[in-house]
């Protein structure tokens, strides 16, 4: 039995700066991410047989977990693979435009980088309360934008996400307050498209 624990990011608090503080990055990582860990492996010490199945596979086949712990397993361990995922995308130092066959099917879907940027910065600006904006492939191997209120996954409705941006107020509320469309705006400059591209074959 191998309970969930925290993924290191992989580069320090500040190193997203200016365009994400280094606090919430502190506090988003060191103190939500971590409770959804804490969280989620409390709920699974009721039924310790799910520890053997991945995080991916719990949040897919939310209907197959015992319903007693559902609601934790779905709030808790979407949490968990959502953050995973937000902090591997967001790694510096990557690519800071897409390319190759990404930027291809941006360009035939959306017809420009912006307006795939645009479409992503919509459905994060609709999202009402907390959530998520997604890019995903569908299973026709289409992109499409999606979002998700909560901690909610879109690989729960059969879609693969490649790019995932918090719109949780604790993703951005030390530096934009209340104005999310600023927040999601700076934050594609600390996107790595190469992450993205890597999430783009792997979902083919």
């Amino acid at each position: 039995m191998t309970k969930h624990t925290l993924p290191a990011l992989g580069y320090g608090y500040e190193a997203l700066e200016p365009h994400i503080d280094t606090q919430t990055m502190t506090i988003h990582h060191s103190k939500h991410h971590q409770a959804y860990v804490d969280n989620l492996n409390a709920a699974l010490d009721k039924h310790p047989s799910l520890f053997d199945k991945s995080l991916v596979d719990l949040v897919k086949e939310l209907n197959s977990v015992p319903e007693d712990i559902r609601g934790a397993v779905r709030n808790n361990g979407g949490g968990h693979l959502n953050h995973t995922h937000f902090w591997e995308v967001m790694t510096p130092g990557g690519a800071s435009t897409p390319s190759g066959k990404l930027l291809e099917a941006i360009t035939s879907t959306f017809g420009s980088v912006e307006a795939l940027k645009e479409a992503i910065a919509t459905a994060g600006k609709t999202r009402f309360g907390s959530g998520w904006a997604w890019l995903v492939v569908d299973a026709n191997k289409a992109l499409k934008v999606v979002s998700t209120a909560n901690q909610d996954n879109p690989i729960t409705d059969g879609l693969t996400p490649i790019l995932g941006v918090d719109v949780w107020e604790h993703a951005y509320y030390l530096k934009f307050q209340n104005r999310r469309p600023d927040y999601l705006t700076t934050w594609f400059n600390v996107v790595n498209w190469d992450v993205v591209a890597r999430n783009y074959e792997a979902a083919l």
